[in-house]
C-alpha cells in the first residue's frame, strides 16, 4: 500500500515537473543560440578593429534562404564579401548549423561586414524556435538581434512583457520566416 502511494505521488511530481522541464530546455536552447550569434557579431568587430581591416560574417548559403545553415567569419580586404585566401583574406571562425526547428532571418541578407573602425550596416536578427512551424513568433520562443550604428549587437528587450521582443521602434516581431524588418 505504501509503495503505491509512493509510487502515485512520483507520477503526479513527474508529470508537473516534466513540462516544465521541457519548456527550461527549448528557452536555453533559444538564448544559446542568441548568444552565439551575438558572439560572433562581437568577434568581428573586434577583429575587424585589431586587425586594421573588414571582416565578414558571411550565412552559409542553403535552400532556406535564411542563416540557420551557419555562417562563416573572415577577414575580407578587398571587401567583396567572398573568402578568397589567394587575396590573403584569413578565415577566423565557422558557426554550426541551427537545430532543424530554428529559423534565423534579418536585414543581413547574406553576409555584414564590419570595417576597421569597427562600423557597419545597422540592421536586425530575429532567431525562432518555430517547433510548431507555424512561423510566427510566439512568447518565449524567439528573439531579437540588433547591430546599431557603430557596429555594437545588442539582444531585442520584450518591453510589454508578453514574450515577444519589441524593435527599437516599438513594435513587436511578427514573423519567424519573413524578415519584419527594414534597415534603419
Amino acid at each position: 500500500m505504501e509503495l503505491m502511494v509512493t509510487i502515485a505521488i512520483a507520477g503526479i511530481l513527474l508529470g508537473v515537473a516534466i513540462p516544465s522541464f521541457t519548456f527550461i530546455i527549448s528557452s536555453n536552447r533559444l538564448t544559446t543560440c542568441a548568444n552565439e550569434l551575438v558572439t560572433a557579431l562581437n568577434l568581428a568587430r573586434s577583429e575587424a578593429i585589431k586587425r586594421g581591416q573588414p571582416v565578414t560574417i558571411k550565412r552559409i548559403s542553403d535552400t532556406s534562404g535564411d542563416w540557420r545553415s551557419g555562417w562563416t567569419i573572415f577577414t575580407d580586404l578587398d571587401g567583396d564579401g567572398t573568402l578568397d585566401v589567394a587575396n590573403s583574406d584569413t578565415l577566423l571562425r565557422t558557426y554550426a548549423a541551427l537545430p532543424p526547428s530554428f529559423t534565423l532571418r534579418g536585414t543581413y541578407v547574406n553576409r555584414i561586414t564590419y570595417q576597421a573602425s569597427g562600423i557597419s550596416a545597422n540592421g536586425s536578427f530575429v532567431i525562432c524556435d518555430n517547433s510548431d512551424n507555424n512561423n510566427i513568433p510566439e512568447a518565449n520562443t524567439s528573439k531579437l538581434i540588433t547591430v546599431n550604428s557603430i557596429g555594437r549587437p545588442h539582444i531585442g528587450i520584450d518591453i510589454d512583457k508578453d514574450g515577444i521582443p519589441e524593435k527599437d521602434d516599438g513594435t513587436e516581431i511578427n514573423s519567424c520566416i519573413n524578415s519584419p524588418f527594414t534597415s534603419h
